[in-house]
């Protein structure tokens, strides 16, 4: 069996999270049809209306309902929503990001 490595890539990102909504929007600009932003209750379901306040007192988390050649897929809160080598955007769970990534030397914030 032949082994292959991945080619290093570059790519943007930006992590999903109450303080980092406007970066978000920014980051993304005019939303792609079929994204809308969502609450994600704590079974991890996404929500148009705020579904209130967590039992254990939390805030609901935030989420960002993303269209993408897969399908429609759900970025919750602390996950990272990436910018592809195409311009596609996808989230990425956060473990998977920092197993995967890691800061540019160009990189103007850093994880």
């Amino acid at each position: 069996m032949a082994l292959y490595r991945k080619k290093p890539v570059q790519i943007e990102a930006v992590q999903l999270r109450w303080d980092t909504w406007n970066e978000v929007c920014e980051f993304i600009g005019e939303f792609p049809e079929g994204m809308r932003g969502v609450y994600v209750d704590e079974d991890g379901n996404a929500h148009d209306d705020f579904p209130g306040n967590q039992p254990n007192g939390d805030v609901a988390r935030i989420g960002l309902l993303i269209p993408t050649l897969e399908g429609t897929m759900l970025a919750a809160q602390n996950d990272w929503i990436i910018r592809g080598v195409r311009g596609e955007l996808y989230p990425c769970k956060p473990e998977i990001f920092a197993a995967t990534y890691e800061p540019a030397a160009s990189s103007k914030g850093g994880a």
